[in-house]
């Protein structure tokens, strides 16, 4: 196991972008930029021992500069939407910007994916990875406190891709961290996601409005295209959700709610054998089946249903939701979640 560093390249101030390639000695392979935190690669083998990369990005970081689709981001400090950019903490309403219709989205115009984190290697018996560190300060984005944010992506030699998330802030706040991964274990850019089969750990899922914000309801998946309660394959449903443009975009209720470790979701590729499970201690997770992606460069080359997200999380607009789970931190508190990607294969 070994971690290895590189230039990946330049910010127009000259800022040298670093790479990190991170080895686990049993055939997974992570590559991260500290532009954004962001994971740029993730190689695994198939059944038959073939590697291939299964983790949407870009080669170069003039794709990262021009913005969404946050590939592979870590994404705050609001990850997903807030309704109209404002809510309110202690009697205090705060205006965030709107950067998705009249919504704010993914931490706003620049989140933590647009930012350069501070890196070092991780490298243990137990795991290698490299930790960011980035401290977010009081009134960025329009969010209270000066927040600091330690980020790690670590490989372990039994094929688990552990993400754990830490923050403490100095004024009450609102928080809500998490990665962007999108994505095809078939190979990245090797066609639509739809012969995946998946499996939910929620029977609950967020009915959301025609701007992709919660009603509030927590509605049962039963009979409806939202149910992954059994495996089921991507495109079975998709073209039933609706939306414009079609496909799944929820957030899905996790049965288990401890704060602990538990299954959230399981992905299966049939071709290639890959499986992948999600294990994390956050209340729910966000099925993105792609829907956006276009065809075009700042996509990736990525068409509609190339690839897909499950994105742990606090639910969407938590901050204008009294009666979903808090995702207030205050001072003396301490964030913290973590998320793990178990990678197998089957025969």
């Amino acid at each position: 196991m070994n971690v290895t560093a590189s230039e990946f390249g330049q910010l127009p101030d000259g800022t040298v972008i670093a790479k990190y390639t991170v080895e686990n000695g049993n055939g997974l392979v992570m590559e991260l930029i500290n532009y954004g935190a962001t994971m740029i690669s993730l190689s695994a083998p198939d059944k038959d021992g073939k590697s291939a990369n299964i983790n949407v990005g870009f080669d170069n970081l003039e794709s990262y500069l021009a913005g969404p689709p946050y590939f592979g981001a870590t994404v705050g400090r609001y990850a997903n939407r807030i309704a109209k950019g404002k809510f309110s903490l202690d009697g205090k309403e705060y205006t965030l910007a709107t950067n998705n219709g009249p919504n704010t989205l993914h931490g706003g115009l620049k989140g933590f994916d647009k930012v350069v984190w501070a890196a070092k290697k991780i490298e243990t018996e137990e795991a290698v990875g490299v930790q960011f560190d980035y401290t977010s300060k009081d009134g960025e984005e329009g969010y209270p406190g000066n927040l600091k944010v330690t980020v790690k992506y670590m490989l372990t030699p039994a094929n688990e891709l552990v993400m754990d998330y830490t923050a403490t802030t100095d004024a009450t706040t609102v928080l809500n961290l998490t990665n962007h991964n999108y994505w095809n274990l078939a190979g990245a850019k090797n066609g639509k996601n739809y012969d995946h089969v998946l499996k939910l750990e929620a029977d609950k899922y967020l009915p959301v409005d025609e701007n992709l914000i919660p009603t509030g309801d927590l509605a049962s998946v039963k009979g409806t295209p939202m149910d992954f309660t059994s495996f089921k394959a991507i495109g079975k449903d998709i073209q039933k959700t609706g939306g414009d443009p079609v496909g799944f975009d929820h957030c899905f209720v996790l049965s288990d709610q401890t704060d602990k470790l538990a299954l959230a979701a399981t992905v299966k590729e049939p071709t290639s054998g890959r499986v992948m499970e999600v294990w994390t201690t956050q209340p729910g997770i966000q099925f993105y089946s792609g829907n956006f992606l276009d065809g075009s460069d700042a996509n990736g080359g990525l068409n509609q249903h190339e690839a897909f997200c499950l994105e742990t999380q606090h639910f969407p607009d938590t901050p204008n939701q009294p009666s979903f789970p808090s995702a207030t931190l205050k001072p003396g508190e301490t964030f913290h979640e973590v998320t793990v990607h178990k990678f197998s294969v089957e025969k």
